[in-house]
């Protein structure tokens, strides 16, 4: 979907007010990932850049409630925020307001406020229009960077566009470029790694690839249902009785498209979901009664390098198994090194995903590691997203 770009408004003297993805993890008011700050840097440094321009920051953090929480605010990433940016930093007391007006007034060229939560109002999830035109009051134009967001309908993400003259950031930029490519002209073999927890959350994403796809590699908990399907035997593995004709008629479409589907063919099975679990490795495709897949095994590994090397596009979303437990960690780092090694068009989108290739260092070798995991789904799931819209030309 094209979009207007930053580039294509003119910021000369504007105070511009960008919407950014900072809901960063924090331990003990300390950031332990700043990816996604880092991520909407060349579009701040950009804006700061125009001449007379000035910044005013926004976004959420968490789910905090009425009682504003002080573990939810925005002002434990005031001074990180400078240090990335090298410009001083203040933080508004709240994100609307005369006080907050006056503070954006006063902004001189090349400094930036930084808002409190957008989500300490419940006016925020609602898309209040007039909750959005108080934001609007903040900023000459706005920049939507955050699409890890995007599919979230909020007045900080959509309703604000009514008010002011729009545009996408360089990071929402990005992601809309790749995921186009993936879904309306992927250069083939194209091979499609779905793992995860669930059938239930990958579903739409597997049918929305059917008439995309070459090879779908299915692995994670997600795996078991479709085994059972099969026929086979899956011990105490994840398994979602609901879902048995969801998968099995998956099965049958992809068998009528000529679209291979690729799922474990052995495993690494242990006692129970524990980190310390007693593990063993079973050679077949059937899980033995009294334990549960936790990874997968060296066979199916080969079969999915073997897809991956020779594909001029892979969508990997999901992991193969338990990878937060070391012990059963394999599988999804092999298969996160094979995508790196790829010489293919490569995107990795989701949560678990993208924190598996940054376990593994392998981030700065995938050609688009997405900073959206909600986002990411439904925009595979070929769903419009409300933010992505509301810039497009």
């Amino acid at each position: 979907m094209s979009v207007i770009t930053v580039k294509d408004l003119d910021l000369k003297n504007k105070r511009v007010l960008i919407r950014v993805d900072f809901n960063v993890p924090l331990k003990d008011g300390k950031i332990t990932d700043d990816t996604r700050m880092k991520s909407a840097m060349p579009t701040l440094e950009y804006i700061l850049k125009q001449e007379g321009a000035s910044l005013v920051v926004m976004s959420h953090m968490g789910r905090p409630t009425e009682a504003r929480e002080a573990q939810f605010s925005m002002k434990q990433l005031e001074a990180h925020l400078a240090e990335l940016t090298a410009v001083s930093v203040k933080t508004a007391p709240d994100c609307v307001g005369p006080e907050v007006e006056a503070m954006a007034s006063s902004l001189k060229a090349g400094e930036i406020l930084l808002l409190e939560n957008t989500r300490y109002h419940k006016a925020e999830t609602k898309n209040d229009p007039e909750f959005a035109a108080q934001l609007a009051k903040l900023g000459d134009v706005y920049v939507n960077d955050a699409f890890g967001a995007a599919h979230r309908a909020h007045a900080s993400t959509e309703g604000i566009t009514k008010y002011l003259p729009s545009c996408a950031g360089f990071l929402m930029e990005k992601e809309c470029l790749f995921f186009d490519k993936v879904l309306k002209s992927p250069d083939k073999p194209f091979v499609a790694i779905i793992g995860g927890a669930k059938v239930s959350s990958k579903i739409e994403v597997l049918d929305s690839l059917m008439d995309k796809c070459n090879t779908f590699v299915i692995g994670g908990g997600m795996a078991y249902t479709f085994l059972k399907v099969q026929g086979h035997s899956i011990g105490k593995s994840l398994f979602e009785e609901e879902f048995m004709d969801t998968a099995r008629t998956f099965l049958e479409n992809a068998k009528k498209a000529g679209v291979e589907v690729i799922l474990p063919m052995d495993h690494v099975v242990a006692d129970k979901f524990d980190e310390n679990a007693d593990s063993q490795s079973i050679d077949n495709i059937n899980i033995p009664d009294g334990t549960l897949a936790m990874d997968i095994g060296p066979k199916t590994i080969a079969a999915i390098k073997d897809r991956i090397k020779d594909a001029k596009t892979v969508v990997w979303n999901g992991p193969m198994g338990v990878f937060e437990f070391d012990k059963f960690a394999n599988g999804t780092a092999q298969v996160a090194r094979f995508v790196a090694d790829c010489k293919g068009t490569t995107v990795v989108g989701g949560g678990d995903s993208v924190a598996a290739v940054n376990k593994f260092n392998l981030a700065d070798k995938i050609d688009h590691v997405s900073t959206g995991g909600g986002a990411s789904l439904e925009y595979l799931e070929g769903k419009a997203l409300p933010g992505v819209i509301a810039l497009r030309k």
